[in-house]
């Protein structure tokens, strides 16, 4: 038996391998390929997998790790800052889909409750999917990647909630009773969470971070247990998982933590990919076919017009909506488990659930390449997006001169601003964050919200009288548009960036940036010189010690970690 489970894991592997090999000759994203693989080997075309059970274990493994990781990125202090945002979006974005989908339904002839159900279904995207995207892209630390999380996983609530009522729809005292124990029972959970975080966990990580296989082990049991814990008491695995990830989020030792599950992430994150390939229903799908692309193209175009809007009411720029948006533009694993509830109910056919298969895998597979060329995708639309931004995001008055434009405040820029300040210089903060905004005006620096990439609002921007102008912003494409922008109208300035690749950092400076800084190589080179300085005088690297110790003290006040970069481009 144990044989044949192998035989079974290695044959299917070996497909999502090759599947993958030619999405890359192809340069296609892996996902596809993988879904692929679970298509080719589910019973309506190879039928391979007789481990039904066993790959469904894999996957949720993989599920655990993937949220464990995002987790660990998700301290309070970002909590707090898109917290806001993340619910209206999430509650919004619920709200006007499934108002629009029920519409849609009734215009198709479905009766009324078949209609509600298929309009619930519409509005859950798959928080797994956009994860591993979002990862795969490095955009989970981007404010649109923040908000992204935070309102994907509202729903994720929303659609534990419906689950739930429907799930005990036979009996509505058991239904509310159910729902009101369920939310005792996490309430309790999540404030002993709290407790443990606070008081427990920073001894244990010290103690487990002695030994780096007893760090891992920890990791591993900590992530997968909490879980675990989630499920057995009625809520989702999802939520246990992410909340691991977060109550060890402040801890020190989580960058490491991060890197050592990747691997395993990685790897089972495939077998789920594979698993919800192999579970989709093809029939009688031909008579569904005008609904399907309609709901379809709803899914793909109407979900990221309602988080654009929301999101511009709330005062976030055009690119970051479109970001967001594109985020909404699939259905999950929720909704397709939601539709089969209502199979077993008595209150849908199956040819319901076929139909919300296949448009669960047209609208993943398009989302898809909406989520990995959303730079690209953006230039296109720009000039036709104004309308989803609010007009004072546009500072039509005029600019002053400044000394240094400083383009993005966060971790290296920090650094920026405390020197201007030394030497006196006049100088500006842009920043499209509303919250580092607001942080900024508290300190009375001068500032600016706005997009770099938006070539109106740079026009707008005193370049031509700068003397330097500094861009901590590690993207290229963004860096090559800000460099011809300043050298459009000033060829005197010192024009300062960052990159994380040293081909990147040539094509900069052949751009016309006059230093490229790459802040894994500047660690080093300081430390080197700290050494022709001081010799082995201890009292001198002393010194250097408490001041470095105070820096990180402010930097971790401010929430600023230092960024992981993407180690496959």
């Amino acid at each position: 038996m144990a044989s044949n489970i192998f035989i079974e894991i290695s044959i299917i592997l070996v497909l999502a391998a090759v599947f993958a090999a030619i999405m890359k000759i192809l340069k296609q994203p892996t996902i596809i390929g993988y879904i692929l693989t679970g298509i080719i080997v589910s019973p309506f075309f190879l039928n391979l997998i007789k481990s039904q059970d066993m790959l469904v274990v894999f996957s949720q493994i993989g599920v655990a790790f993937l949220l464990f990781i995002v987790g660990l990125s998700l301290n309070p202090k970002v909590i707090k800052e898109v917290g806001k945002a993340s619910l209206i979006t999430g509650v919004g974005q619920v709200v006007f889909t499934s108002l629009i989908g029920f519409f849609i339904a009734r215009v198709f002839g479905f009766d009324t409750i078949t209609s509600l159900y298929i309009a619930v279904a519409l509005t859950f995207s798959s928080t797994i999917i956009i994860m591993k995207l979002l990862s795969d892209k490095g955009d989970l630390d981007k404010l649109y990647g923040k908000i992204s999380i935070g309102f994907l996983l509202v729903q994720d609530l929303i659609a534990v909630f419906i689950l739930i009522v429907v799930s005990s729809f036979s009996g509505p005292n058991q239904a509310l009773n159910s729902i009101l124990l369920l939310l005792i029972k996490g309430g309790l959970i999540v404030l002993l969470l709290v407790l443990i975080s606070l008081y427990v966990l920073p001894k244990l990580g010290f103690f487990f971070a002695r030994s780096q296989e007893l760090l891992f082990m920890f990791s591993v049991a900590w992530g997968l247990g909490l879980a675990s814990l989630f499920y057995l008491v009625g809520l989702s695995l999802e939520i246990g998982a992410l909340l691991a990830g977060i109550t060890l989020s402040l801890s020190p030792y989580n960058n490491e933590i991060s890197s050592k599950m990747k691997p395993l992430r990685d790897f089972f994150i495939v077998l789920f990919f594979i698993v919800l390939g192999s579970q989709l229903i093809f029939d009688n799908f031909s008579r569904f076919l005008v609904p399907t692309i309609v709901f379809s193209l709803f899914i793909l175009v109407g979900n990221p017009l309602i988080v654009m809007i929301l999101m511009g009411a709330l005062g976030y720029t055009k690119k970051t909506g479109l970001q967001a948006g594109f985020t909404v533009a699939q259905i999950s694993e929720f909704s397709l488990i939601l539709i089969a509830l209502g199979v077993n109910v008595g209150h849908l056919t199956k040819e319901i659930l076929s139909l919300v298969t296949v448009i669960g895998l047209a609208t993943i597979i398009g989302s898809t390449y909406l989520i990995l060329y959303s730079d690209k995708i953006y230039p296109l639309l720009e000039k036709y997006l104004s309308i989803f931004e609010r007009k004072s995001v546009k500072k039509d008055k005029k600019m002053k001169s400044y000394d240094v434009i400083l383009f993005g405040y966060n971790r290296i820029g920090f650094d920026f601003v405390n020197s201007f300040k030394k030497l006196r210089k006049k100088f500006l903060v842009v920043d499209y964050n509303p919250e580092v905004i607001s942080n900024l005006l508290k300190e009375k620096i001068e500032c600016e919200y706005g997009d770099v990439e938006d070539i109106e609002f740079l026009e707008q921007l005193n370049l031509k009288d700068a003397k330097m102008c500094i861009s901590t912003i590690p993207d290229f494409e963004t860096n090559t548009l800000l460099i011809g922008a300043i050298r459009k109208v000033n060829k005197k300035a010192v024009i300062m960036c960052v990159s994380h690749h040293i081909d990147d950092a040539y094509k900069l400076y052949s751009k016309g940036a006059n230093y490229v800084i790459m802040p894994h190589f500047l660690g080093g080179k300081y430390a080197s010189m700290m050494i022709d300085r001081y010799g082995f005088n201890l009292e001198r690297f002393d010194e250097e010690k408490k001041k470095h110790i105070n820096h990180l003290k402010k930097r971790k006040e401010l929430g600023h970690n230092h960024p992981e970069v993407e180690k496959n481009r």
